[in-house]
């Protein structure tokens, strides 16, 4: 499922008989979704090059919306009932045109979510938003989506969601062996799955991951970037055969998705626009603003926390929210003294060997920088 998300989607809508709905990256709740009795699931980019969907995208968009915008037109999501929008970036509102003008009859369902999230009028507006989707998607299924299927679906969702943190836990702590490839794997599937299935799943691999001892010669490090979608997994591979462990992270496809469960006790409607609101408090999202909350100081907080001794930045090529922050992380990070490596990604092919050779770098220097504070 993680490696054929389409595939297995049109596996289940043939068994239950249930609509397929497609969300954007990366605030909109995918319980309400399944509350309707729909498999929502996040759709990613694939591996394939971009080919017939190049005339309708400029270069200088990134690769995940070139990679949605190439799977449109090839049939991909020809399985979809619909597609959850948002307007995180300039780029995916084009995205949004170009799949309206070539799947006329595919409904969008574009929901605006407000951006200051401190603003006195923030909460009003995005309840007013989630209440919105919620009568949306009732039109689309024909069905009533009650509060009690929202409530159902929320402690399903936590649920997951607590599995995977406490997989986090383990790795952070040395408890478990898992490579940066399979832990992005647990969460990606998470996105595309039926979220029963994949609570079993992870009970399972909870009960029988294998144990190892906590300490390793590895340079313990922390991944950041990917607002939108999952690095390269020969990227990550690329990265631990360097000398290199991955501690944690804030990747979309990783602790950024899991992070922030919503309350339960508390009016559904009301619990998912808290969840939306909280969730970048604890974890700043660049194409969000609060004031007084910066996303270098959480990264700063949070390396430390981890334990990680350097910081590894996987910027898309062409994400504008990425690149407006990146000089105040990496000022950050130099006044600290604290070593991070800028490697920039993109959908086509990437010179792995010469990054390794970079990776390579900055693990000896921060091995080096971590023996010289400790002596």
């Amino acid at each position: 499922m993680v490696e054929a998300p389409m595939e297995y989607a049109a596996e289940w809508k043939a068994k239950v008989g249930r609509q397929v709905v497609g969300l954007l990256p990366m605030h909109f709740p995918g319980e309400l979704a399944h509350a309707a009795g729909c498999l929502p699931v996040v759709l990613q980019d694939d591996a394939e090059p971009i080919t017939v969907g190049q005339s309708n995208v400029f270069n200088f968009y990134c690769g995940f919306n070139r990679s949605i915008i190439d799977q449109t037109m090839r049939g991909r999501f020809d399985g979809l009932d619909a597609i959850m929008f948002g307007d995180h970036c300039v780029q995916l509102l084009g995205t949004a045109d170009v799949i309206r003008a070539e799947k006329p009859d595919l409904p969008i369902l574009f929901n605006q979510l407000c951006t200051t999230l401190d603003a006195n009028w923030a909460y009003r507006e995005t309840l007013g938003t989630f209440a919105q989707l919620w009568k949306e998607l009732e039109t689309l299924t024909g069905r009533e989506v009650t509060a009690d299927a929202v409530r159902s679906s929320i402690r399903l969702f936590n649920r997951n969601r607590t599995q995977m943190r406490s997989l986090y836990r383990m790795r952070r702590d040395g408890e478990i062996a898992i490579s940066g490839r399979d832990m992005q794997a647990v969460v990606k599937s998470s996105m595309t799955m039926d979220r029963e299935e994949h609570v079993d799943l992870m009970d399972q691999l909870l009960a029988g991951a294998p144990r190892v001892r906590a300490g390793s010669a590895d340079v313990p490090v922390y991944l950041s970037g990917h607002m939108c979608h999952a690095p390269k997994p020969e990227i990550m591979d690329m990265i631990e055969e360097s000398g290199a462990r991955v501690v944690n992270d804030d990747l979309f496809v990783g602790w950024r998705f899991i992070h922030a469960d919503m309350d339960e006790t508390v009016p559904p409607l009301d619990g998912m626009a808290r969840w939306y609101i909280e969730k970048n408090r604890r974890l700043p999202c660049p194409t969000r603003v609060i004031k007084g909350m910066d996303w270098e100081d959480y990264l700063l907080a949070d390396v430390e926390r981890s334990g990680a001794q350097g910081l590894v930045i996987l910027m898309v090529k062409f994400c504008e929210p990425h690149m407006y922050f990146y000089p105040e992380i990496k000022e950050a990070f130099e006044v600290r003294g604290i070593p991070h490596l800028l490697i920039e990604t993109e959908h086509e092919e990437m010179p792995l060997e010469a990054l390794k050779t970079r990776v390579e770098t900055f693990v000896e220097i921060a091995k080096r920088r971590a023996a010289s504070k400790a002596a």
